[in-house]
């Protein structure tokens, strides 16, 4: 069996299926912590739909689990979730383990509602790590090539398994996969303990999320730019909101600037397709949610291949 990926998506299918005693090899052109899911912020959160929810709850499980783990990247913490796109609570808002809304007084400005909640939180590069390791443990190496051709390498292994992130669509002929850009700027953490996270109509958004003493700032979601360079105009952009949001970032020391390219879609793929020289398990368009659904399709590609 050949998992075509090594992301978040990637790396997690693999290790459930080497798991579950399946013969996994892993083939990417890009090596975990080359990947976007490399930088992203890492925060959990619910599905959007009823597909995407499942998937959601049972990463949230298995987050938990590892919550304070050393060497997983994982811990939990409180903190605010707004918006200006709705009066009423945050749809949902139910499906976290706990929250407290915003009275109007302590919305930030602009916010027309919000809450305080407690979520499992991601440091993508240790997690990646620890998700590697997880994988030689059942005995699977990371792979470094160029998958140009689904169905040939179906019928090199019988079943792949399709997590290649943004290289999805041209893969899979599938004009529905479109890249959108999100750029961060890393900084020193002058001590901010709590996330923020805004849900916004505007491109341009205002978050930070706490990963020790490195704070990733955020951000952006610019649908079908693909350049792969951070732009000092946007960079300067999230520094000026995020010290707008949190005064103590201010004058915050760069540690770094990042840009991943997000596999957009309209919903995630996750199906099978059969041919007579096996099968494609396809996994892919996760958007911005990689990390928050990757357990749960994990299994679900467990249990379609059987």
């Amino acid at each position: 069996m050949l998992v075509v990926g090594a992301g978040v998506i990637g790396l997690t299918a693999a290790v459930c299926l080497a798991e579950a005693g399946h013969d996994v090899r892993v083939r990417a052109e890009l090596l975990p912590e080359e990947t976007t899911s490399a930088v992203a912020s890492g925060l959990w959160t619910p599905g959007a739909d009823v597909r995407e929810l499942a998937w959601s709850r049972v990463t949230y499980d298995e987050l938990m689990r590892l919550d304070g783990v050393a060497g997983t990247g994982v811990h939990v913490e409180a903190g605010l979730e707004v918006s200006d796109l709705t009066d009423g609570p945050l749809e949902w808002a139910a499906d976290l383990p706990e929250y407290r809304l915003l009275t109007a007084a302590e919305l930030p400005p602009g916010m027309r509602t919000g809450l305080w909640t407690r979520a499992p939180m991601i440091d993508l590069p240790p997690y990646l790590r620890y998700l590697t390791r997880r994988l030689a443990t059942a005995g699977t190496e990371i792979e470094r090539a160029v998958v140009r051709d689904l169905r040939a390498a179906v019928a090199e292994a019988e079943v792949v398994v399709h997590c290649a992130g943004l290289a999805a669509g041209g893969l899979a002929g599938d004009p529905d996969v479109v890249p959108v850009r999100g750029q961060h700027v890393v900084v020193r953490n002058p001590g901010i303990g709590h996330f923020y996270i805004e849900a916004v109509a505007d491109a341009d958004w205002t978050g930070f999320f706490p990963h020790g003493d490195r704070l990733v700032l955020a951000g952006t979601s610019h649908l079908g730019d693909r350049n792969p360079e951070p732009d000092p105009v946007v960079a300067r952009g999230i520094l000026d909101r995020c010290a707008r949001a949190e005064p103590r970032l201010a004058g915050a020391e760069v540690l770094a600037h990042q840009v991943g390219l997000r596999p957009a879609r309209p919903a995630v793929r996750l199906d099978v397709e059969t041919y007579a020289s096996g099968r494609i398990v396809h996994c892919y368009g996760h958007g911005g949610s990689g990390v928050s659904l990757s357990w749960g399709c994990a299994r679900e590609v467990v249990r379609l291949v059987g």
